[in-house]
């Protein structure tokens, strides 16, 4: 009977064993800021901006104009005339409020589509080392605030290598 007990208990511990978890860890926001391509997109994101910065100077200049003309012969103008520059005039400054509060929202859209192929390459390398270590769970440390984790678990490091890029000199 001692031996079936201790058989069973021997078969159980053996089970739990193999469904423990394996956590690990990963800052993707930093591996991110090191890959080589960041600079490019960078760039690309400072072109962009100063695109969305030319098109709001054309509107703002074309409203000024419209302001300067409005002033200059808003004394000869008939009623309808006055009715539609002014309604043309508030046109203008609703489109240059909206572009203005679009223009962040546009500028993260853009970033969005150029970190896009970058974190898709950390995942695959992020999944590689997953099957090769066996991991059950990565979390990552950029996102979700953890308030501690052990480093033995982290696998940014490996990612990183991965991906042939270099740990920065602190």
């Amino acid at each position: 009977m001692k031996n079936i007990v201790l058989a069973l208990a021997i078969f159980i511990t053996g089970i739990s064993l193999q469904a423990q978890s394996k956590i690990g860890t990963i800052d993707a926001e930093f591996i991110l800021g090191q890959m080589p391509e960041i600079p490019t997109v960078e760039e690309s994101l400072k072109t962009y901006n100063l695109k969305l910065q030319e098109d709001l100077q054309v509107t703002l200049k074309k409203y000024e104009e419209l302001i300067a003309d409005y002033k200059s012969n808003s004394t000869t103008f008939t009623e309808e005339i006055k009715v539609e520059k002014e309604s043309e005039i508030l046109s203008l400054e609703n489109d240059i409020k909206n572009f203005r509060q679009k223009a962040s929202v546009l500028i993260q859209v853009k970033r969005n589509e150029l970190t896009q192929p970058l974190y898709e390459k950390i995942n695959t390398a992020m999944r590689t080392i997953v099957a090769e270590q066996k991991y059950t769970q990565i979390f990552n440390t950029s996102v979700n605030g953890l308030a501690y984790s052990d480093e033995k678990f982290d696998i940014t490091q490996a990612v990183m290598t991965k991906l042939g890029i270099e740990m920065p000199k602190e």
